[in-house]
């Protein structure tokens, strides 16, 4: 049940913004084996004056964060990052070196899911652990 937020700057079109919604997605379905259904993203653009980035990035510099349940492994979490960047390189088109990943991973008891329960004591419905 990943929480996922992407930043960027504002003047793309509906097209492209919904590229970078549906790679993301698809990788968190490829290497972290959620439900094609578990789907909570917030995309958020920003005026070019509200923005920052790091010299050299493009207008199309896109910060992809992900809030996640802990327990995937390190190989599935360095594939989720690469089929990220490859997404979006191929749809929309975003040059890999203006992709910037974080992943967050509190806690599982630090969750309230499905009317406010805490999902530490939930039965997922699918593994953590990939």
């Amino acid at each position: 049940m990943p929480l996922v937020q992407i930043d960027v700057q504002q003047g793309h079109s509906t097209a492209h913004r919904r590229a970078i919604l549906d790679g993301v997605h698809a990788a968190l379905v490829e290497c972290f084996k959620i439900p094609d259904r578990d789907r909570i993203h917030v995309l958020r653009e920003h005026a070019a004056e509200n923005f920052d980035h790091p010299p050299g990035k493009s207008d199309h510099f896109t910060v992809v964060q992900i809030f996640a349940f802990a327990g995937r492994s390190r190989e599935a979490k360095r594939d989720l990052f690469a089929a990220i960047v490859r997404n979006l390189q191929r749809a929309p088109g975003i040059d890999p070196l203006d992709v910037f990943i974080v992943l967050c991973e509190p806690p599982r008891e630090n969750w309230g899911i499905r009317g406010g329960q805490q999902a530490s004591g939930l039965d997922l419905g699918f593994k953590v652990d990939v």
